[in-house]
């Protein structure tokens, strides 16, 4: 099956590096994206323009792809399936919540200059990063792309009440399925509560499982594809 792999702020599509050969083994096509305004020199790249070219990796896959987002791009995910609810095979949010209609995208840090660069690791500590070794903090730290402020700030649009039929598998890394379930029944994720088929897996990682458990999230991964 095709696997669209898309990062969350500050991530490109090498994001995805050492989660790719482990998808690859496992007999998928992992097509790991890079969107418009990540490295390309466009600062004024919008979110309009990664939702299409998202929707386009759709539409260029074999059969229906299965659709992988993480953090903040959980939201670009879920409006990918929101374009194309029924081209896409499911969806897998990596450690965060889908925003709803009219909602910012992610207006979570300054924006410096029309974009908004990695804050550092003083936001994130604790279990939020409390997996990523000195290495991996750099390495991360020096790839990060700032986000154009027209992606951060712009308004999630949703249409297609369609979308909430369509498989989503949760991957909760900072905290158990138990605990996401609660803050789900409690409104923090009010798309999430009206998913129809969604389920709730665990993976003992922080906020970036690509980088520090790449191995087991692909495994989550795998698994997500037979759903039906």
């Amino acid at each position: 099956m095709d696997v669209l792999l898309i990062g969350g702020l500050w991530l490109d599509g090498s994001a995805w590096d050492a989660v790719v050969p482990a998808l690859a083994a496992r007999g998928h096509r992992p097509v790991p994206l890079t969107l418009p305004g990540q490295g390309d020199g466009r600062a004024e790249a919008t979110l309009a323009e990664q939702l299409a070219a998202v929707v386009a990796a759709v539409d260029a896959a074999e059969g229906g792809p299965l659709l992988v987002a993480h953090s903040a791009a959980c939201t670009l995910g879920w409006m990918a399936v929101d374009a194309r609810p029924a081209a896409v095979a499911g969806l897998v949010l990596v450690d965060g919540f889908p925003h709803g209609d009219g909602k910012a995208y992610a207006d979570l840090f300054p924006v410096v200059d029309g974009a908004v660069p990695f804050p550092g690791w003083e936001p994130f500590e604790g279990p939020t990063s409390a997996d990523l070794d000195a290495e991996l903090r750099e390495r991360i730290a020096a790839d990060a792309v700032p986000v154009p402020a027209g992606v951060a700030l712009a308004p999630v649009r949703l249409a297609d009440e369609r979308r909430y039929g369509v498989p989503v598998t949760m991957v909760c890394a900072e905290a158990a399925p138990t605990e996401v379930r609660g803050w789900v029944a409690a409104g923090a994720a009010p798309e999430v509560s009206r998913m129809e088929r969604i389920a709730y897996v665990d993976l003992d990682s922080g906020h970036w499982p690509m980088f520090s458990r790449p191995a087991e999230l692909a495994a989550l991964i795998d698994a997500a594809t037979v759903r039906d």
